[in-house]
């Protein structure tokens, strides 16, 4: 008796193990189905949108900036970094939270959009304004500023532009750093009202790589340069940030 009862209990216990890896296997299953999904849905919004990217030089064949605008009236400019999958407009919600699971066609997606942080100003006369992207893999949204931790990457690629409706910049990257998502110095646009020189002295204490030369003249014209600053997650400890730091200067041909 005492053997059948054994038995039965080994049954129910084998039984219990089976239905657990089965709601495991199947969980596991569909948690990377999902993924899949966010990173086609991503994927499929900057293709579609790849299409109305502003041309930059007069005579030049392509989209408008009022052909994005007529998608969606929040954005305000167009990103992009060369050598690395960037290539984004930008949008401005009311608060951080507007666009942060919010593509740029305002339809939910946990992939979000490009954002300006909601205190800079949308045509982009402040000293530094700071740009918001969520990490992901396979170099969707801002998953490439990984790559400017690399050092040789750093050193051999250094550009980008920033496209308004009224004019063009050209991105000089000078710096990469690791902050803190508390890090004033970054995440409060308000301090640069007057220069930059506490961002400056921040990127000699904290960057990873940095062009010490660009950094002096910067410091030099402290009050009238202008800084992109392009954020996202990172895990190298919690909360963490990866920055990666440009001067905007006026693009001549336009």
């Amino acid at each position: 008796m005492a053997r059948m009862i054994l038995k039965a209990a080994n049954t129910f216990l084998n039984l219990i193990v089976i239905i657990a890896l089965c709601t495991a296997s199947l969980y596991a299953g569909y948690a990377l189905w999902d993924n899949n999904q966010v990173y086609a849905a991503a994927e499929n919004v900057q293709d579609s949108m790849i299409k109305l990217k502003p041309v930059v030089a007069e005579g030049e064949e392509g989209a408008s900036f009022e052909e994005l605008l007529a998608v969606n009236p929040d954005v305000c400019a167009w990103v992009s970094v060369d050598n690395t999958n960037i290539d984004f407009p930008i949008l401005q919600g009311e608060t951080n939270l507007t666009y942060i699971n919010r593509d740029v066609y305002g339809n939910f997606a946990l992939a979000g959009s490009i954002f300006l942080d909601s205190r800079n100003d949308r045509q982009f006369h402040d000293l530094v304004s700071l740009l918001y992207g969520h990490h992901m893999e396979g170099s969707d949204m801002f998953g490439d500023l990984d790559k400017f931790k690399d050092g040789a990457f750093f050193d051999e690629n250094r550009t980008g532009q920033l496209i308004l409706p009224d004019r063009v910049y050209d991105l000089e990257i000078f710096a990469c750093m690791l902050v803190e998502a508390s890090e004033d110095a970054i995440f409060d646009p308000h301090l640069y009202e007057a220069d930059i020189d506490k961002l400056l002295s921040l990127t000699e204490l904290e960057a990873m790589h940095y062009d010490a030369e660009k950094v002096a003249d910067l410091r030099a014209h402290s009050g009238d340069s202008q800084i992109l600053l392009l954020s996202t997650c990172s895990t190298e400890f919690t909360d963490a940030r990866t920055i990666v730091l440009a001067e905007m200067k006026p693009h001549s041909n336009r």
